[in-house]
């Protein structure tokens, strides 16, 4: 009996798209999918706390799940031959895998739950009819400052110039990322951030030297998020997912993202061209589209979802992120723009970036 009604309640959430499907627990997934594990490669700290568990237990599956920390270690061990089924790298890196052929069309017979999605994550240049990935989380890259220290009509003013603003000397994190650090310099001098102008290029560099002299930066990455929160720093620019979590633990913290423009990102689920287990993949990406996969994604991390619903619910007067002005991205502004494939830039940069710290 009790058989009977798990068969029927799965039945029932196929039909409310919640992410269960035909293969219930009677089901053998290698006769289904030709395998019965799948390995999935993301970013530390970056699913919801009960995502894995429902997939495996609907699909009666086991997910190996591991962690990169940047997108050129995951490209390294793709590189080397190591073999995922799910991969969530950012925009410019799936660029590249498309380009060097390493990723393989997704199924859109499975991948039936597109319709969820909120339309601007969708179409992107670097996969401009979405064959190859699905947006996960997006956002884009603004300015957190305390209020109490920080005068909001500086920040307002100013834009990316406040990190030169001499009054907050000291009190200033830059993340420690090249493409990030000259997408604000390049920004804040008018130029675009794909920019391969070497005269833009450096004086972007001179933009950034300057900010190390004279203002006595600190460098970080993931340490801004605590250092901002217990008031160790006053100001520093970072991810908007971060910055609604900041924003949520203390209420002297505020957003800005500057009209100069910005970076706009997706990190997205793509299929190697060597996966395992691609028909099981397919279904993780369709399951990870719905609702509750979704909310309990964005519950947990603090990223805006792509799920549109999601995004309403977590934004409503009732919701997780009402008030929280890092929330959802920005994508009005024509200045915005998506980091582009271009491995020649890349090294450039992070050859200027090293000067500019020892400077």
């Amino acid at each position: 009996m009790k058989k009977i009604l798990y068969v029927a309640l799965c039945l029932l959430l196929v039909f409310t798209l919640s992410g269960c499907s035909s293969s219930t627990s009677n089901v053998d997934p290698n006769e289904e999918y030709g395998c019965d594990v799948l390995n999935v490669y993301n970013w530390g700290e970056y699913i919801g706390e009960d995502v894995i568990s429902n997939f495996e237990d609907a699909y009666n599956v086991k997910v190996n799940y591991s962690l990169f920390d940047s997108n050129e270690a995951m490209y390294t061990k793709i590189l080397g031959g190591s073999h995922y089924d799910i991969l969530v790298p950012s925009d410019y890196m799936i660029e590249r895998l498309i380009e060097e052929d390493l990723l393989q069309p997704l199924d859109y017979d499975i991948i039936t739950n597109t319709d969820l999605l909120y339309e601007g994550t969708l179409n992107k240049d670097y996969d401009p009819d979405n064959t190859y990935s699905i947006p996960y989380f997006w956002g884009n890259v603004g300015i957190v400052y305390d209020k109490t220290i920080v005068d909001p009509s500086d920040v307002e003013s100013q834009g990316w110039e406040v990190f030169k603003n001499t009054k907050y000397k000291g009190q200033i994190y830059m993340y420690d990322s090249e493409r990030d650090a000259f997408m604000v310099a390049l920004k804040a001098l008018g130029y675009s951030m794909n920019t391969e102008n070497e005269d833009e290029i450096n004086e972007a560099y001179e933009w950034l030297v300057d900010v190390q002299k004279t203002m006595e930066p600190a460098y970080v990455t993931d340490e801004a998020i605590d250092g901002l929160i217990f008031g160790e720093k006053a100001m520093g620019f970072m991810y908007s997912g971060d910055a609604a979590y900041i924003l949520s633990q203390n209420e002297n913290m505020a957003f800005f993202v500057p009209e100069e423009g910005t970076n706009i990102w997706t990190d997205a689920m793509v299929i190697p061209k060597n996966a395992d287990c691609p028909k099981l993949a397919n279904e993780f990406i369709n399951y990870i589209l719905t609702y509750d996969a979704s909310y309990d994604n964005s519950s947990t991390v603090g990223y805006a979802s792509s799920n549109a619903e999601v995004l309403e619910s977590m934004s409503a007067e009732d919701g997780e992120y009402y008030g929280n002005d890092a929330y959802i991205a920005r994508t009005d502004n024509p200045k915005d723009e998506v980091f582009r494939n271009n491995e020649v830039l890349r090294e450039k940069l992070s050859e200027l970036w090293i000067k500019v710290k020892n400077s």
